[in-house]
């Protein structure tokens, strides 16, 4: 029994070879005989950036994907599938996220892709392009689960890349190449940006309070350095008066008050005596 068993698959294959042939001799009598009118039916082209894969009596002929260019199939007997080469481009639609540090951020991205195996892209997925643009969002949202959303904002370049080699990894099988992943926008709840844009602005007070300080004991310095000078010559001080009123004038004001030294004012006999 375990012999009869074994052979069973043997006259199987045989059996269906031995009708296919019989399918196909037939086949190509009927070309024959139907000949102007089989021929249009028979040349198949195909474009540069195409390739045919044909199915006769439901297996791939061997030699692979046909094209570019011209040929010949048997219409009765065979089936041809059309594969585009060209890349093609999908947009990841947006992702409500929970990141790492339990923010809710909505992230999109694009995928570029091109089909690499003809062959495997018929055998081993129905539709290759929907596949993929599942597999896409998936897998955003498992890279971006394990961010924080600091990670997200500033590291995009990094995981665009991270995620272009775990998707050409996956679709590698269905003869799918993912060529380049983008993520496009990262989309922020309205209390998050608000409280973002409340620590920013404080943030820049306390720099503009900490710069207005080192400003002021800078200032405070140039000072003392100034008043060191005027008191080792007190002529100085009188030049200063003098530049202070002609920087006074220039703004064409019609009353200048300005300190008069009490040296000059005891230089006069009344100031002396008391009586002025």
């Amino acid at each position: 029994m375990i012999k009869s068993e074994g052979r069973q698959p043997v006259e199987e294959v045989d059996d269906s070879n031995f009708c296919g042939s019989i399918l196909t001799f037939l086949s190509y009598i009927l070309i024959v005989i139907t000949f102007p009118i089989s021929l249009p039916m028979s040349i198949k082209i195909v474009k540069e950036y195409e390739r045919a894969v044909i199915f006769r009596l439901g297996r791939i002929l061997s030699g692979g994907a046909k094209g570019p260019g011209l040929f010949f199939i048997v219409p009765c007997i065979d089936s041809i599938v059309t594969v585009d080469l060209r890349s093609v481009t999908f947009d990841v639609p947006p992702q409500e996220i929970l990141t790492k540090d339990s923010v809710t951020v909505t992230v999109d991205a694009v995928v570029y892709f091109r089909i690499s195996d003809p062959i495997q892209s018929v055998t081993k997925i129905a539709n290759s392009r929907y596949s993929t643009q599942l597999l896409a969002a998936t897998t955003l949202r498992n890279i971006l689960g394990t961010k924080s959303l600091h990670e997200i904002l500033s590291d995009k370049e990094s995981i665009s890349h991270h995620m272009q080699e775990i998707l050409d990894h996956a679709t590698d099988e269905w003869g799918v190449k993912v060529e380049r992943v983008e993520v496009k926008d990262v989309k922020l709840p309205v209390q998050m940006q608000r409280a973002m844009a409340t620590e920013a602005e404080a943030a820049r007070e306390a720099r503009a309070k900490v710069i207005a300080a080192e400003g002021e004991q800078k200032a405070s310095v140039s000072l003392k350095s100034a008043a060191d000078t005027i008191n080792q010559s007190p002529v100085a001080l009188q030049l200063r008066y003098l530049q202070t009123l002609t920087h006074i004038a220039a703004e064409k004001n019609s009353t200048i008050v300005f300190p008069i030294p009490l040296e000059l004012l005891r230089s006069f006999p009344g100031i002396k005596e008391g009586k002025f």
